[in-house]
């Protein structure tokens, strides 16, 4: 049987949804006048994202979509959203400390 998924494109995918993610947020914070709550933003972005590029996927390699499909897509969206608020964080900091050594 043939694997449905590349797990090589998965990642480089997962990581340009968490670019992508970075982008728009920052985009819409400065349009928003930081209005929305930053987390909350970050989380219906990568949801938005990673749910379109799951079902665009699917649509692409005509894959029939279950349910536990879709809940592993969400899961997924939950980690690029956790990604995605925490990632740029912590290299700014694992930087600044290699900055002082």
């Amino acid at each position: 049987m043939e694997s449905i998924l590349n797990w090589s494109a998965v990642i480089s995918i997962i990581g340009v949804l968490v670019v992508l993610t970075n982008i728009i947020t920052q985009v819409i914070k400065k349009a928003t006048w930081e209005k929305l709550p930053t987390n909350a933003l970050v989380i219906i972005i990568s949801m938005a994202l990673t749910l379109g590029a799951f079902f665009a996927y699917c649509q692409i390699k005509a894959i029939v979509v279950v349910w536990y499909m879709v809940a592993a897509a969400v899961v997924l969206g939950f980690m690029v959203s956790y990604a995605a608020m925490f990632g740029y964080d912590k290299l700014m900091e694992a930087i600044g400390k290699a900055g002082k050594q």
